[in-house]
């Protein structure tokens, strides 16, 4: 028996994370300025690190703390979710981010073998999460081609086969589309859910990043489980900290939730959560002056597309995306990414690891916008002569 088959199935047949390629592609391309991973320029709260400073050598920063989650940051969790999201039936967990988050949940709902149902464009790592743990029937919904909404009409056949689907899930407003579900459309595919005695679990890692006037918001029920995270908000990706609201109603949710938990992280670093705390404490207006100013990235990384042709860029309605087309001919999306990097020292996410090989997911969230200019005059040389010549070396 070769050293290869000796490893776990469900682990050989999980895709390889994107984006460890893309690092890779990152430190093999000289110079290259990425507009690919999902991050933000901005470091938390002043106010909330100097705070921090100050619990270094507090004892208890270093012993575990309550699985669940610090009391202190639950209670203002609750409070936040009342407030903010109108979700008052449902209780919290603190988790090592909206990943892990994602992981404890599909482990406390879904066997091995159960089907589930994602729409494309997907999340690679909510993808790899069903995987991994032994989900083996991944159903991939459409997208309408004009807004890349979910397709309810599809869902609600899919959700009349035997066995009916264990889960649906959405990430709202979406990566890697930045594509924003309107509230009537996420209330029928809950009440799709619910009829046919599915789970429903939404990603609102992306709450606060609506533009153009839009405004997010939740839906709750015995069915529904959020997501939610600090990463993106507050700039603490490295601190990951993202909480689940999980329905409050339902007998034995968190007692299952809490074997997951203690199994992984055991609870999420407790000077992060302070962190996440202190930064609750300085209000959503801190998140929101911040994401305001996301809209001239928006419009430059826009310009930049430019090129594709003006029925070629979708979403962005929301989160910190723009979803690409690429020219037909250019199926391999990945080949055209690793040209982009190599030629002309931009890096971008290839469409195929969302499902949806001939496109690009392009962020315009990790670059203040000196930066994103910059980039993007690389991106739109690199388009015009990818249209114009091909991928000329």
């Amino acid at each position: 028996m070769g050293s290869f088959e000796k490893l776990a199935k469900r682990a050989v047949k999980t895709d390889m994370p994107i984006m460890v390629k893309i690092q890779e592609l990152i430190r093999g391309a000289q110079n290259a300025v990425s507009l690919a991973q999902g991050v933000v320029y901005w470091q938390p709260p002043k106010e909330a690190l100097d705070k921090v400073k100050e619990l270094v050598w507090d004892p208890t920063i270093s012993k575990y703390g309550a699985d669940e989650g610090l009391p202190e940051l639950r209670a203002a969790l609750t409070k936040k979710l009342q407030q903010e999201n109108n979700l008052h039936k449902s209780s919290v967990m603190v988790t090592a981010g909206a990943n892990q988050a994602f992981v404890n949940i599909v482990l406390t709902l879904c066997d091995a073998g159960d089907s589930v149902v994602m729409f494309a464009p997907y999340y690679f790592n909510a993808y790899m999460s069903f995987q991994m743990t032994g989900v083996t029937k991944i159903l991939v919904g459409p997208g309408n081609p004009r807004t890349l909404y979910p397709d309810a009409d599809w869902l609600e056949k899919t959700l009349e086969t035997e066995p009916t689907p264990k889960l649906v899930t959405v990430v709202n407003p979406g990566n890697p589309s930045g594509t924003y579900i309107p509230e009537p459309l996420l209330k029928r595919i809950s009440d799709l859910c619910r009829a046919a005695g599915a789970w429903l679990v939404v990603d609102n890692t992306y709450e606060y990043f609506m533009y153009d006037g839009l405004k997010h918001s939740c839906i709750e029920g015995n069915h529904i489980v959020n997501i939610f995270s600090f990463s993106k908000a507050y700039g603490m990706m490295g601190w990951r900290v993202g909480y689940i609201a999980y329905p409050s109603e339902v007998e034995g949710f968190g007692t299952q939730l809490l074997k997951i938990q203690d199994n992984i992280p055991i609870c999420a670093t407790i000077i992060s959560q302070y962190l996440a705390l202190y930064s609750l404490e300085t209000g959503p207006k801190w998140v929101t002056e911040r994401v305001t100013d996301l809209v001239k990235n928006k419009k430059i990384i826009l310009e930049a597309l430019s090129p594709l042709g003006e029925d070629a860029v979708r979403g962005g309605e929301g989160a910190i995306y723009l979803w690409a087309r690429l020219p037909e001919k250019y199926r391999d999306d990945d080949a055209v990414v690793h040209w982009l990097a190599h030629k002309h020292g931009v890096i971008v996410i290839p469409g195929g690891a969302c499902g949806c090989p001939g496109h690009l997911r392009i962020s315009f969230g990790g670059l203040a916008e000196a930066d994103c200019r910059f980039a993007a005059g690389r991106l739109r040389t690199g388009l015009e002569e990818l249209v114009r010549d091909g991928m000329v070396q």
